[in-house]
């Protein structure tokens, strides 16, 4: 698991791990009943707080990414494909959402938009 923390950036250091963990489960490169790093290993290895690790684990057990198992540890959960597509979906749309009232109030067409997501998209 790789993970990279931005100590002064804009969002809570739990919410960068949540975030990164969830790409990567949603991407196929942590796959279903893996055992994850323990959230005292992780917070040694970012230098970080063990509740904040401990905070970012307990979101994403409660949005059914990961599982605990009491003495065993945290797993990635092993729900089928079409609920993590499902996921992935609602993930954009929620990020997604508050950007595109900001470039409609430029005044930005949804063909420009569309054509602008095409030429960034091919990157």
């Amino acid at each position: 698991m790789n993970l990279v923390i931005q100590y002064k950036g804009e969002s809570p250091i739990y919410e960068q791990i949540y975030e990164q963990i969830v790409a990567q489960i949603l991407a196929g490169k942590l796959p279903a009943n893996e055992c994850l790093p323990s959230i005292r290993s992780i917070a040694k290895e970012l230098n970080v707080s063990v509740i904040t690790i401990k905070t970012a684990y307990e979101l994403l057990e409660q949005n059914q990414f990961i599982y605990m198992v009491a003495g065993k540890g945290c797993f990635v959960s092993d729900k089928h494909k079409t609920q993590l597509n499902n996921k992935k979906i609602e993930i954009a749309e929620k990020k997604l959402n508050p950007q595109l009232e900001f470039y409609k109030s430029l005044g930005i067409s949804k063909e420009e938009f569309i054509k602008l997501i095409n030429q960034l998209y091919s990157f």
